[in-house]
Order: structure tokens, then sequence, then C-alpha cells
């Protein structure tokens, strides 16, 4: 009875432990460089797709050069080019990326030590897909025609890209999230960049197979940089310490500077 008791209390221990929120020390002006980060990204991203949003409903802007950009596009396929952007279509697809998300956020939250990281890539993955529904559904715009999609006929709603701000999501609130406790700089740069290109490419595949306009992508990474700022800005406010500040989470305090 008392070893069934003692394992209760050491699963709770562990659950308890697994949700304890990470802290850690960073200095003064660390702290307010990331909020500073946090409202220009959340700015720049909110004014570029209103900008964009308004240029669609009006079809001017950058929405009047949608037509002649997609023309373009159609000039460079090609067989091998087309089987590559299938491929990347697949996997920042409806199916793939969901199944990719749960297995790096489940993986992630087992295997470290707080589980905070994880949680809050869980919770951007879902608003970006709650944004791109609400948004849709609310500005109905056509995708391009039909007859030139070169993976199957999708019918739904163009803008603003699914695909498109699914995979800026993943790669770059994940690259925040992994890159901002890492302690070189260069380390950091390298991972955002790599990220970057992988949105590019995400972008790319959904226009050159003929699914999406220009603005659609426009609009889809400018809210991911919504989506980047507001978890750039929780993070921080939850998990930055100034020395001398006191840390709440007692597991946390092994990252403090006198260890």
């Amino acid at each position: 009875m008392a070893d069934e008791s003692a394992g209760k209390a050491g699963w709770w221990r562990v659950f308890h432990d697994k949700f304890v929120v990470e802290e850690r020390y960073v200095d003064a002006g660390a702290r307010k460089a990331l909020y500073v980060t946090a409202v220009v990204l959340a700015a720049a991203g909110a004014l570029v797709f209103f900008l964009t949003l308004t240029d669609v409903l009006q079809q001017d802007g950058l929405a009047a050069a949608d037509e002649s950009a997609r023309r373009w596009l159609l000039t460079t396929r090609s067989e091998a080019l087309t089987v590559g952007m299938i491929i990347l279509a697949v996997v920042f697809g409806p199916v793939a990326l969901p199944i990719i998300v749960l297995v790096v956020t489940l993986v992630w939250g087992i295997l470290a030590k707080h589980a905070w990281r994880p949680v809050l890539l869980a919770a951007a993955m879902v608003t970006g897909v709650v944004l791109a529904q609400l948004i849709g559904h609310a500005v109905e715009r056509a995708r391009p025609p039909v007859d030139l999609m070169l993976f199957g006929a999708d019918h739904t709603f163009s803008f603003p890209s699914g695909h498109v701000l699914g995979a800026s999501d993943f790669l770059l609130v994940t690259a925040f999230l992994v890159f901002s406790r890492h302690r070189r700089p260069a380390v950091t740069v390298v991972g955002f960049v790599f990220a970057v290109i992988g949105v590019i490419l995400a972008a790319l595949s959904r226009l050159y197979l003929g699914y999406h306009w220009v603005s659609d992508a426009v609009a889809s990474v400018s809210l991911s940089l919504v989506v980047l700022g507001a978890v750039i800005a929780v993070d921080t406010w939850r998990t930055a310490r100034v020395p001398g500040e006191a840390v709440t989470g007692e597991l946390s305090k092994a990252d403090s500077p006198a260890d």
C-alpha cells in the first residue's frame, strides 16, 4: 500500500514538474529587445495583412499583379520542378503537417524537462488554423482556374493560404522557441535563415502548382508574423527574468546565473 501511494505521488510529481513553466535569466536589455521585436513583428504583420486584404477586396495594388505573376509562373513549369513542388505541398499540407506538428510537440513535450515550449508551439498552430478558417470564410476569395492546378482540383477559398500559414507558423515559431535559448547568436541566425527558406519554398509550391495567388501567400506570411510576435511576447512575459527578480518555477532555478 505504501509502495502504491509512493508510486502515485511520484507520478504526480513528474506530471507537476513537467508543467512548471521554464523561467530563465536574461539581461534587461535582451528582454527589452525581445518585447520590441514582438511588437514590431506583430505590427508589421498586421499592417501588411490589412493592406493586402484591402487590395484583394478592391482588386488593386498587389492583387492587381496576381494574374501577371500567375502567368509568369506557368512559364517556369517543368516535370522535375513539378515533382519537387508536389512533395513540398504534401509535406506542408493539411494531412502531413498536422501529423508532423503532433509528433514534434509530443516527443518534445515528453523528452523536455518542461512542456512550456511545445505547448506554446501547439497553441500557435491552432491559432493559425482558426485564423485561416475564419478569414477564408469571411473573404470568400476564389482560387486560380481549376484546370491549371497540378495536384487535383481544390474548390475551397483561396485567401489566405492555409498551407503557407501553417508552414510559416511551424517553422518560424519553432525556430524562435528552440534558438531563443541558444547562447550563440550565429546558431540562432542560421536557424532562422533555414526557417525563412522553408517558408519561401512552401509559398512557391502553392503558387507554382496553381492553388493560390501571390497576395494569398503574402497575407499568410504576414499573419504568421503576428502569431510569431504574440508567441515572443507571451514567452518573454512568462519566462524571461532579469537577475534579481524572483523565479517561481523551482525546477528553473538550475538556469540561474549562480549555477
